[in-house]
């Protein structure tokens, strides 16, 4: 029986690159296919922010964090949510990727050159009991140069597994087929696209020129979620979450479409928990955009106001950066698909990141000059220029003309000046109180006793209608899909399961397609910083397990 390679990889992204990195230094032959052209290698998480999930790193010590594995499982456990007979897979992945944030994660990195900013951040703070949602202390560790950072080691280890003969790039090959030999999948079909000089993340076009068929002795699949095709998003939308938006931004390229999980399916594997996604509350629309309906999600410090379409502030404790999709379930029940952020210069300036790569020229470009020149700005760059160009911004010097701004981006009289004058001051009647008894206002102070917050990301107390801290702005906030939660189950060793609960001969998976881990390593909702590293744990565990299977 003859084979074109060891083993066929199907997508460039991190999970990829990581799994033909482990199998090229096990010394065995690959073919890694992707439909989009060269320039894209490294798929979504080149776009990414480079923010990696640790637990009781050298980065937190230094800042003064005390983590622990039992806390980060707990966090875990509390986040995640596992009620369904499905979620057996997931949650052994979930406990051994912990075992990985604490244990050998960053060493391993850290000798591929990979390097972190020393801040860290703390995502999605929960806000509810000790065994609810929510990070309990800071984890969300920045790369030094953010996702094209990332994705460097593992692109140069493929790379050198190209010069030494054991990999084949086949760039515009996109799959439409699985199928078996004596039970086992062995061969991959599809087409091959014209050749495509589009820029990274745009449209490269879909005309076919050819086809083609490989066989290997494994299969693994790499080639992410659904969160470009709104189409599928709003099919495998949750009921709990009502009825999908009409209007959403996409987090990432069209590309992005999920289709390989229905090839998948349709070779036997199974595909658990759909209804599990993962869409940003934060999405302002891009007003450079890369690809259609290209958004930009919002990094919030704690301070912003947050009003629903009508004016009414959102409920405890759905304050900026605490918990997306407890965000998500509230707007999707107030019949309007949009909410607002509303603060003032002084906030956005210290507590405004934008997420993205290209978002942050300083950390992508590894700039220590370009970082103090940020932190030194009243406000940073690539905020200012959302500033002057964004469509969802409006800056006023008075509440009454900053209302209207709001109404006239909406085209609608949804916004009572009154109404919401009446929220703001309320507000600002407690900044002055150190015995508040607004949730957010406790929270502003607690976020700055940790001193990464006190220094780059929460602002000192203030009153959003101080004179001194403006002007005002106003930012309205769409939905903006990003990842798909559930996907192809897996056991421990990336292998894909059959409805059955058995291997599905020749077959693994891993990153997006597989759920990051066992179909669903997130469960209901995720703790942030933990989808590059799911990609990364899934993809290695599939590498060296496909490795061994074929040796």
């Amino acid at each position: 029986m003859t084979y074109d390679a060891d083993v066929i990889v199907i997508g460039a992204g991190l999970a990829g690159l990581v799994a033909t990195a482990e199998l090229v230094d096990a010394g065995r032959k690959v073919i890694l296919l992707d439909q989009e052209p060269e320039q894209s290698i490294g798929g979504q998480a080149h776009w990414s922010f480079g923010g990696l999930f640790f637990v009781d790193s050298p980065e937190q010590r230094r800042m003064r964090i005390k983590d622990s594995h039992a806390l980060a499982l707990q966090d875990w456990l509390g986040t995640a949510g596992f009620d369904r007979e499905e979620d057996a897979w997931p949650r052994r992945w979930a406990e051994a990727y912990v075992d990985f944030a604490a244990g050998e994660k960053r060493p391993w990195l850290h000798r591929q050159g990979v390097r972190f900013f020393p801040v860290v951040g703390w995502a999605e703070r929960g806000g509810y009991d000790a065994n609810g949602h929510g990070n309990s202390v800071p984890r969300f560790h920045i790369t030094w140069g953010t996702g094209p950072g990332l994705v460097a080691p593992f692109e140069r280890r493929v790379r050198e597994g190209v010069a030494r003969g054991l990999v084949r790039l086949a760039f515009r090959h996109r799959v439409t087929g699985l199928s078996a030999t004596a039970g086992a999948v062995d061969t991959v079909t599809g087409e091959i696209l014209e050749p495509s000089d589009a820029v990274r993340g745009t449209a490269s076009g879909r005309e076919a020129t050819g086809s083609f068929s490989l066989r290997a002795q494994a299969v693994i699949v790499t080639s992410g979620g659904i969160g470009g095709n709104h189409d599928l998003v709003r099919a495998q939308w949750p009921a709990r979450l009502g009825t999908p938006p009409q209007r959403m931004l996409s987090g990432v390229p069209a590309h992005v479409d999920g289709l390989m999980l229905g090839i998948a399916e349709a070779a036997g594997a199974s595909h658990i928990n759909k209804d599990r996604m993962w869409h940003y509350t934060e999405g302002i629309q891009n007003w450079n955009p890369i690809w259609a309906k290209h958004g930009i999600r919002i990094l919030p410090g704690p301070s912003s106001l947050w009003l629903d379409a009508t004016g009414k502030r959102l409920p405890v404790p759905l304050f900026p950066g605490f918990d997306t999709l407890g965000t998500l379930d509230h707007i999707m029940k107030t019949g309007h698909d949009h909410t607002w952020f509303v603060l003032n210069q002084r906030i956005i300036g210290r507590e405004f990141a934008l997420s993205g790569s290209e978002q942050n020229p300083d950390l992508t470009g590894k700039s220590v000059r370009d970082v103090i020149t940020r932190a030194r700005q009243a406000v940073p760059g690539p905020v200012k220029a959302f500033m002057d160009h964004g469509a969802d911004f409006v800056v006023e010097r008075d509440l009454s003309a900053l209302v209207r701004g709001m109404n006239a981006v909406t085209k609608e009289d949804l916004l009572d000046e009154a109404a919401v004058r009446r929220e703001i001051v309320a507000r600002d009647r407690e900044i002055a109180n150190p015995f508040t008894k607004d949730l957010q206002v406790t929270a502003i102070h607690g976020a700055r006793r940790y001193l990464g917050d006190k220094l780059i990301r929460t602002a000192a107390p203030h009153r959003i209608l101080d004179p001194g801290a403006g002007p005002l702005i106003a930012v309205r906030l769409s939905i903006l899909t990003r990842k798909s939660l559930g996907g192809l189950e897996t056991d421990l060793s990336s292998r894909v399961l059959t409805g059955a609960g058995e291997p599905l001969p020749g077959v693994y998976a891993a990153g997006e397609a597989a759920g990051f881990g066992g179909g669903g390593v997130h469960g209901y909702r995720a703790l942030e910083g933990t989808f590059l590293g799911g990609c990364i744990f899934s993809g290695r565990a599939a590498g060296r397990a496909a490795a061994r299977a074929v040796g």
